[in-house]
């Protein structure tokens, strides 16, 4: 399952949960998607960056925004199926 993370370049914030991302060993599986360039993306996610997201099978979508630590990280990313 892909999780998609959305950003914007220079985004400190961005970059830290990146980083929980990739210390989870999960980098191989995250799409970053720049918001900057897509109207719809900034208005929605504009103030709210970064937000990792993930679309099941079924179209439903489950979203963490900032902030969020190691263990919620975890715990969203287990209670979507990935382990």
């Amino acid at each position: 399952m892909l999780i998609t993370l959305y950003s914007t370049e220079g985004c400190h914030l961005c970059e830290q949960a990146y980083g929980l991302l990739k210390d989870a060993g999960l980098q191989e599986r995250v799409q970053v998607v720049d918001i900057a360039f897509d109207d719809a993306l900034f208005s929605r996610y504009g103030v709210t960056i970064p937000v990792l997201s993930i679309q099941h099978s079924d179209s439903s979508i489950s979203e963490l925004g900032w902030p969020f630590d190691a263990a919620e990280l975890e715990a969203w990313l287990n209670s979507n199926g990935i382990n």
